[in-house]
């Protein structure tokens, strides 16, 4: 069955409360992105991601650019693999503080401009239709993913570290969950 490999992003040069809301990676995040590069090419061939696909936020494109180089792709945008977004009438010195509430509720209880339940079920559905992927993502996207397969409302399901890879296989209608990727203490909360 083809595989997707879910990864978080690595290590940015500012943390999701600073000002640069698109920030790219420090030197600890290059490094991840390489080792995330060499663990997806040590796979055996036919488990091998065949296509590169990213969210349009710089620390995401930094994190999959030596994968689609080693693999010989171009890397594929994709919003709806984005980070979770923020309501428009949030200050975005504000986003630190709604991110800490959403974290501590379900899927249903957010508050903001758009239906976050839908929004998960959107890159759910994204993930089905692909197959032999490596997709470069976000922590809350991650947690989207895992929580809907998990049948889990809660946001907040795991704590995927940075290039951390969370494993799934596709048959083009349905999405499992192989494996969660590696998990750590981060500064999210």
């Amino acid at each position: 069955m083809p595989r997707l490999y879910l990864i978080r992003h690595g290590k940015p040069a500012a943390t999701w409360g600073d000002a640069d809301q698109d920030p790219g990676l420090d030197e600890t995040g290059q490094a991840q992105a390489r080792a995330a590069r060499d663990w997806l090419l040590a796979l055996p061939e036919s488990e091998r991601p065949k296509r590169v696909v990213s969210s349009p936020l710089r620390r995401c494109r930094e994190t999959a650019m030596p994968t689609a180089e080693a693999l010989g792709v171009e890397i594929e945008i994709d919003p709806i693999v984005g980070e979770i977004p923020t309501p428009a009438a949030l200050h975005p010195t504000e986003r630190a503080s709604w991110l800490r509430q959403v974290f501590q509720g379900t899927w249903g209880e957010i508050q903001g401009d758009l239906d976050y339940d839908k929004w998960r079920r959107d890159i759910v559905g994204s993930l089905r239709a692909r197959g032999d992927t490596a997709v470069f993502s976000h922590y809350v996207a991650i947690n989207a993913v895992v929580s809907h397969l998990l049948r889990d409302e809660k946001v907040l399901h795991f704590r995927p570290d940075h290039t951390s890879i969370t494993v799934l296989e596709t048959d083009g209608t349905g999405l499992t969950l192989v494996a969660k990727g590696r998990e750590a203490s981060t500064g999210v909360l």
